[in-house]
């Protein structure tokens, strides 16, 4: 049994980077703090393996990646493509993530839905397309619409993820409509899971399109009694997988950092093997 806890991203953390004599050496003083990131990058596009390969290169061995696919496969970006294009995007897709197979650094594809991604026919059939083009892949889901989790529907839900051995992500959110799901601690990959901090800002989540929209959504402090009424919750969630992930996404304010080393703390997780931090190159030591 294994927890790790990262961020969503490695770029925008002063209290990691204020060591830092560029942006080149940001990903790897990251890696001297968490064993794991979310890559966001693969979202916005799709990038040479190159790329992918020097990212790989800048974390230590026992490092992981939660890579985000691209927004046309979730439809984020609204468009309309026929099976021949949107296949030849998910080669070019799995291409891009090679390096990552290669060194064992892949933790998984999340592939994360859209608020108006709810639950009809042609989504459920969208899902079992995607399985099918990722069967040797480890990809975990996440819904942004409350219909997935209705109470009547739930057990269906989590048994169709069990069955097409979906990861399911569980997630910490403002409880703010239908476009907000609730927290539902269900495991269904008996190997790994994922759990998101989005924050609980109920205000910011719904501004959607509104200027600074991102920024808003994410600002959230989460507090002591937030984050202790986790810890249990998680300390049995990893006794049913081998490998349990934790994100904090809760970033426009920079404060998913000390949120996430607070609940590494509260778990009593010291990690092992990650980078030297970039402070000990200029001790006396």
């Amino acid at each position: 049994m294994t927890i790790n806890i990262g961020l969503t991203g490695w770029g925008d953390h002063p209290d990691i980077h204020e060591q830092d004599t560029g942006s080149r050496h940001k990903l790897s003083s990251y890696a001297a703090h968490f064993p794991v990131v979310e890559l966001d990058s693969c979202f916005y596009s799709i990038m040479s393996p190159e790329q992918i390969r020097n990212w790989d290169h800048q974390t230590p061995n026992n490092f992981s990646f939660v890579v985000k696919a691209y927004q046309a496969f979730t439809g984020h970006d609204r468009q309309t493509y026929t099976r021949k294009e949107i296949k030849s995007m998910f080669q070019s897709f799995q291409q891009q993530i090679n390096p990552l197979i290669e060194s064992g650094k892949l933790n998984t594809i999340l592939f994360q839905f859209p608020p108006w991604f709810d639950l009809r026919r042609k989504h459920i059939q969208r899902l079992k397309f995607i399985r099918e083009q990722f069967q040797s892949y480890p990809i975990a889901i996440e819904f942004r619409n409350r219909s997935w989790y209705q109470e009547h529907i739930k057990a269906d839900t989590i048994n169709f993820l069990k069955e097409d051995e979906w990861i399911h992500t569980i997630c910490d959110e403002p409880q703010a409509g239908q476009a907000s799901i609730p927290v539902v601690p269900e495991i269904t990959h008996d190997k790994q899971s994922l759990i998101r901090f989005h924050g609980r800002n109920v205000y910011g989540w719904n501004q959607s399109g509104q200027e600074n929209w991102r920024e808003v959504r994410f600002l959230y402090n989460y507090n002591d009694e937030e984050l202790k009424s986790w810890r249990d919750r998680v300390q049995n969630l990893s006794q049913q997988v081998e490998q349990l992930t934790i994100l904090f996404n809760n970033n426009s304010g920079h404060h998913a950092y000390a949120n996430a080393k607070r609940f590494q703390h509260l778990l009593g997780i010291n990690y092992t093997g990650l980078n030297a931090k970039q402070i000990d190159l200029f001790s006396d030591q």
